[in-house]
């Protein structure tokens, strides 16, 4: 298969006579470019009300259950979400410029804290709790109102966004596309080669020479760009993985440890217990509890 090793630009068209674009995916209709990894000057704004996931934002990566709410910044590339929507499942994007509404107003004083949550945005951000089914409930209503319903209901949205206390930024200190040119096409290689080769064992030497570099070399510029080393980079990512196969399926614990690319289970479970607080087989039993209890 050919394979982009820089992340692909979207190009995002709003419809005829709107400022911005609001999408709902369902079992019936799939949202295949979240599976890519990409990039576009929009803030995007996802809203999945059920289910369990992985997503790449920037260098971080992260699982989440019970659905999500997450801030995307302009040019933070991402990949990830729910992968394939089930019966009981909607992703709801909204994807708009800084700019769609007028030139200044975010800079007027009202929009102090809307202009915050945006820069904000750069890291991409998260939101949890009761603030996290508060606030996509609002953003599942907006697709009921006409065009001007429309626009008010995204900017009462971050309203409600930018006056929440209840978020993590994600990639605070790692790594966006306002880098060097250079950067971007050798650390976005860098992840495109992991997200295909992760169930493989992945040497210094193989991933130091993918980019042309020494690997003396490449471990420093890896750490100086994305805050952590190769190996913990990879390690995360096939634990994230982990995580989406334990709830998703039926896979054998043990089978899951191979399948992700460890190739020792002692040392899995362990990794495994250092990034959730606990053992991939409680992990997955307590995921079955929470399903059997709702």
């Amino acid at each position: 298969m050919k394979y982009s090793f820089n992340p692909i630009f979207e190009n995002i068209e709003p419809g005829f006579g709107n400022s911005f674009v609001y999408k709902k995916y369902t079992e019936d209709l799939q949202n295949d470019y979240e599976s890519v990894w990409h990039y576009h000057p929009e803030l995007e704004l996802v809203y999945i009300n059920n289910g369990a996931g992985k997503r790449q934002i920037g260098s971080h990566l992260s699982h989440y259950r019970n659905g999500d709410l997450i801030l995307v910044g302009s040019n933070l590339p991402h990949c990830g979400f729910t992968g394939t929507l089930k019966k009981d499942q909607s992703e709801t994007v909204i994807q708009w410029k800084i700019d769609a509404f007028g030139a200044g107003l975010f800079n007027i004083p009202e929009m102090k804290s809307v202009k915050q949550l945006f820069e904000n945005a750069k890291g991409g951000i998260i939101f949890h709790g009761e603030d996290k089914r508060i606030i996509g409930a609002k953003i599942e209503s907006i697709e009921e109102h006409d065009n001007c319903g429309k626009l008010i209901g995204l900017l009462d949205v971050l309203r409600m966004m930018a006056v929440s206390e209840n978020y993590t930024i994600l990639n605070a200190a790692g790594f966006w596309l306002e880098a060097k040119v250079e950067d971007h096409n050798r650390i976005n290689s860098v992840f495109n080669y992991v997200k295909e080769n992760f169930r493989q064992q992945i040497s210094l030497d193989e991933i130091a020479g993918h980019i042309s570099m020494t690997p003396s070399a490449f471990c420093k510029y890896f750490k100086k760009v994305t805050r952590k080393t190769f190996v913990e980079f990879v390690n995360e990512y096939r634990l994230i993985h982990a995580a989406k196969l334990l709830h998703e399926s039926n896979l054998g614990v043990s089978d899951i440890c191979y399948e992700c690319g460890f190739n020792n289970y002692s040392h899995f479970t362990k990794k495994f217990k250092e990034m959730s607080g606990k053992t991939p087989l409680h992990y997955r039993n307590e995921w079955k509890y929470v399903l059997n209890n709702n």
